[in-house]
């Protein structure tokens, strides 16, 4: 029997956890509140993969693998998805627990390696078909396109999670309630995703037999492809034989193009996560007949009246191999300053945990309004100081007020200085910017 604890896992454990290999006598648990928060514990190691794959990138390619702004994005929008954890357990979990105290038939036992295994392979079924029908039903597209908007691959591709996808989930796990006890789903359920980050890279080609069980990088390349031959493809989590089984799976060919096949072109975090639901709502409201409209939401993202219900292949843009993604210029210096209050973002502060709704909330804000205002300076918005000062003058509250602390202390004042500088440091380099352009202007 496992034994939770506030520790942190060690590097050998850390690493079998993100290749789901800590097995039965590791992660057994009674009870599910005694179950680890094992993706919070990865952060470390999403840190370490990351950096380790912007080394050998470099080192193959002489160029980064990920792009400052678009790898930004996925980052930010990983911190958005996991912001209810502030106010409560994930969605999933609580619905599940629900389902198990009101309505369970059977009840397997917690400790038996048999009720593991049997949910790794009910939990990775379940993501099939949730991953399956969030791209064939239009109202749950609107949440998954959030972690295919990125035109790139690497491992921040990973972290691009979507804001309302918890919305939906927790939904095809409910059958594994009447018999699987929530803390042997607890695991499974974290293992599942945590597995699915080292494949969003292009560093790692084809591993041999292993392409036959298991899913690949090579195979989730396919995935997250915007090719004819990747569309709606390789759906599996953590195998592969899913796909195999339900007629759904192709294997590597072509150039894989990645991205949606009609990209967003921003990287400002509020439209990534939510202009889809915009779309959504005008398509909807367009359609002249209930029928219509019904099967604006519950059909495919391709559906049109008169097409199949996922509409056709032919209809997408032409796919030539040549495509760029939107990477607009922006200078140097504005590169080092997002960059720079992101890592601060994530890295110097903690926050005082306190149970007041009230602070959460205002905590919930102030992330929002960085990550929102980092996203603006990114595509050089008019309004980005203007948003740059309130989100300085909200962390100053914090500050002051203790809620917000240093992770050196010594860095306390200069951080006090500093911070209400920072918009018009901003501001001075969009000056010095249009100064430069009009003097550069024929």
């Amino acid at each position: 029997m496992a034994r939770a604890d506030a520790h942190a896992l060690s590097l050998d454990q850390g690493f079998r956890m993100m290749l789901y290999l800590l097995g039965p006598n590791e992660t057994s648990f009674a009870r599910d509140e005694d179950v680890p928060e094992y993706v919070e514990k990865a952060t470390p190691f999403f840190m370490m993969l990351m950096l380790s794959e912007l080394l050998i990138g470099w080192a193959k390619t002489g160029s980064l693998v990920i792009r400052i702004n678009d790898g930004i994005t996925s980052l930010s929008a990983g911190v958005m998805s996991r912001l209810s954890n502030l106010f409560a357990r994930g969605l999933e979990l609580s619905c599940y627990v629900y389902v198990w105290n009101n309505y369970r038939l059977v009840e397997l036992p917690w400790d038996s390696p048999w009720t593991w295994w049997l949910t790794f392979l009910g939990v990775d079924l379940g993501y099939y078909w949730l991953h399956r029908l969030s791209h064939e039903v239009n109202i749950l597209w609107a949440a998954h396109q959030v972690h295919h908007s990125s035109e790139d691959y690497n491992l921040s591709t990973a972290l691009r999670q979507s804001v309302t996808q918890q919305l939906s989930s927790w939904l095809f796990y409910l059958p594994m309630a009447l018999a699987v006890p929530p803390s042997v789903f607890a695991v499974h359920i974290q293992f599942n995703l945590l597995y699915q980050f080292w494949i969003h890279t292009e560093l790692v080609g084809n591993l041999g037999p292993l392409e036959w069980i298991i899913n690949t990088p090579s195979h989730h390349r396919v995935h997250h492809g915007r090719n004819p031959y990747c569309i709606d493809k390789n759906y599996g989590g953590t195998l592969i034989i899913w796909d195999r089984i339900f007629g759904t799976f192709s294997p590597e060919s072509d150039k894989v193009i990645y991205g949606l096949t009609h990209p967003i072109n921003t990287f400002e975090i509020l439209s990534v996560q939510f202009s889809y639901y915009v779309y959504l709502w005008e398509r909807f409201w367009s359609s002249p007949s209930t029928t219509d409209k019904l099967s604006v939401i519950f059909k495919g993202p391709g559906w049109e009246p008169g097409k199949p219900r996922l509409g056709c292949h032919s209809d997408l843009p032409e796919v030539t191999g040549e495509e760029a993604p939107h990477n607009p210029e922006w200078p140097l210096a504005l590169q080092v300053y997002v960059t720079l209050h992101f890592f601060l973002l994530l890295a110097f502060y903690v926050l005082l945990q306190m149970l007041s709704p009230a602070f959460l909330l205002l905590m919930t804000g102030y992330i929002m309004s960085t990550l929102t205002a980092l996203g603006f300076i990114i595509e050089k918005r008019p309004g980005a100081a203007v948003l740059e000062m309130l989100r300085c003058v909200l962390f100053l509250l914090f500050h002051k007020s203790g809620y917000v602390r240093h992770l050196i202390p010594m860095l306390s004042v200069p951080t006090e200085v500093g911070v209400p500088t920072c918009p018009s440091v901003y501001a001075c380099l969009r000056a010095a910017r249009r100064r430069r352009t009009q003097l550069l202007a024929p």
